[in-house]
């Protein structure tokens, strides 16, 4: 059976503890942490994985909704089910995409349905994850089977009237923005006519790799790898920017980039 693990975030001990002792009774439920703020959540997120988050609302520091703001941006984010004993909260906690919603006292019933939907959107997220994730390796198969067209050398951007000539070569990044592609090169962003996808097929596919549905990055210019949260990966690029990969991207780009810094 498979397991998952549930982080219960309340600032009552005994709170925690009661919830603690009525998820015992699961048999599918892993790992039990607990958090008594919205600081400590995070710092237990930072170091474990949580499947499902069991949150209350009123808490010194921060309250439920202000820590699902702060949730580090990874795909899939955790099912939460709002355990409060206020109850007037229900409408924003679904507008915040919450599973469930179960006011204080408990009732045991209710807590077992509430936490059956929370394992089906958890078993619902891995497996759109995992095919995801096989998807993206059937589709770098393909391309490492295909022989890389030499792609273009150089682009012609029109900006403020006229047209600027940009070297392949210098581009570092470049990101989606609606149907069109900003190019990061030579240290000034150009708004390119073209899709990102229409971009990544002309560029040389053995200078630039995908690492995020929004971002392609030269392989090259690629300073430093840093592993977060849930074994996220973060992307340095030598003008300093910053880049989140995406979690359907991190197969393909610990093959391309991680084994270069064995």
């Amino acid at each position: 059976m498979k397991q998952f693990d549930v982080l219960v975030v309340d600032d009552e001990p005994l709170a925690r503890r009661r919830l603690q002792r009525m998820l015992r009774q699961l048999p599918w439920v892993g790992t039990i942490g607990e958090a008594a703020s919205v600081t400590q959540a995070l710092q237990w997120l930072s170091q474990s994985q949580a499947h499902v988050l069991l949150l209350d609302i009123q808490m010194p520091g921060g309250s439920g909704f202000d820590l699902l703001r702060q949730l580090p941006e990874t795909e899939p984010l955790p099912a939460v089910v709002f355990v409060t004993a206020f109850d007037d909260q229900a409408r924003r906690a679904f507008d915040a995409s919450a599973v469930d919603y179960i006011t204080k006292p408990i009732e045991p019933g209710r807590f077992l349905l509430a936490m059956e939907r929370a394992r089906s959107a958890s078993e619902l997220r891995s497996s759109a994850q995992r095919i995801a994730e096989l998807e993206e390796v059937v589709a770098n198969l393909r391309r490492a089977a295909t022989p890389p067209l030499p792609g273009l050398t150089e682009l012609w951007v029109k900006t403020q009237g006229q047209y600027v000539r940009i070297a392949v070569a210098s581009i570092l990044r470049v990101q989606a923005e609606r149907d069109y592609a900003r190019i990061h090169a030579d240290g000034r962003e150009f708004l390119y006519n073209a899709s990102l996808s229409e971009l990544e097929r002309e560029l040389p596919q053995q200078e630039f790799i995908r690492v995020h549905r929004s971002t392609l990055v030269r392989v090259d210019a690629v300073t430093r790898v840093g592993v977060g949260a849930f074994s996220s990966l973060t992307i340095v690029l030598s003008d300093g920017a910053m880049v989140r990969v995406g979690r359907t991207y991190t197969s393909s780009v610990k093959a391309q980039l991680l084994q270069r810094l064995r």
